[in-house]
């Protein structure tokens, strides 16, 4: 079992286990290490203690914002995070598709694609020369699946497994928080190359306006994209999302403070919302 895979471990057995509050000897247990060694490595990749992961689980402080009316910039403010984004703002760019590009299908087009481990389990990354064009976990959608609504997408493309130029990707979004170098703004942001319609992309810039570390409702996306009564199709927006984890469409939950959907499991989806916020603690 590698690094990655015992902390994706640690991290899904802590959100099944939150309500029996575990302790680090029973979490240590569990992925088979000692508790100074889980300790130690939990501490180099979530950039926090197991029992600090364990207190964030509930959420409930980026619930109780939910319930008060107001836009994604006052949930921010709100939680102090303003100015404190690492992963998005300006780390993540997003371009959309030419109509140009779109009629040719892909054609001309170079993807390198392939497999990389992560803390949340393994994830499948596909990058053009203009930035990421396909990103998700490969636990509960398969990497056939990932790589046949690739070519869906960009038919005429040719397409090649490249886990030398794909690396960067995950590199760039994990490093073990203690050695995370800052985002400064001499740093080339990571660019995302998608493909949807107006609305789409609207729905997928708004959500890289949610810090990590808050939480934002479908309403208020919706009301940030200027269409305050199409909640429902902002869900269908968020769950067209190409690009897992980098468009954060984990941030959006149910106005009422549940968790919503999310492709790759609720249980994931909780495991990131944790870990992120307890990043954005650290900035």
């Amino acid at each position: 079992m590698s690094d990655y895979q015992r902390i994706e471990n640690a991290m899904a057995y802590l959100v099944a286990q939150a309500g029996k509050q575990p302790s680090l000897e029973e979490v240590a247990a569990h992925v088979h290490l000692s508790p100074y060694h889980f300790q130690r490595l939990f501490c180099r990749w979530a950039g926090t203690t197991p029992k600090r992961f364990l207190q964030v689980l509930t959420l409930e402080r980026g619930k109780s914002l939910l319930q008060e009316p107001g836009s994604l910039l006052d949930v921010a403010h709100d939680l102090g995070l303003s100015g404190t984004s690492r992963l998005h703002d300006h780390f993540v760019q997003l371009e959309a598709v030419t109509p140009g590009e779109y009629k040719r299908r892909g054609e001309g087009v170079q993807i390198d694609y392939a497999v990389h481990e992560t803390p949340f389990g393994d994830m499948f990354v596909a990058i053009t020369q203009r930035g990421v064009c396909r990103a998700g976990f490969v636990d509960y959608t398969s990497e056939d699946e990932l790589l046949a609504a690739l070519q869906k997408t960009w038919p005429k493309s040719v397409m090649t497994r490249n886990s030398a130029t794909t690396r960067h990707v995950i590199d760039r979004f994990f490093s073990p928080g203690p050695t995370r170098p800052p985002q400064t703004a001499t740093q080339t942001p990571l660019s995302l190359h998608v493909a949807g319609t107006n609305f789409q992309i609207a729905v997928w810039r708004a959500l890289l306006n949610i810090p990590p570390g808050a939480l934002a409702s479908y309403a208020q996306v919706a009301r940030s994209v200027g269409s305050p009564k199409a909640s429902r199709a902002v869900g269908s927006a968020v769950g067209a999302n190409p690009i897992g984890l980098l468009i954060p469409c984990h941030r959006v939950i149910q106005q009422s403070g549940a968790l919503g959907g999310y492709r790759w499991g609720l249980p994931k989806k909780q495991m990131i919302q944790t870990w992120e916020r307890l990043q954005a603690e650290v900035r």
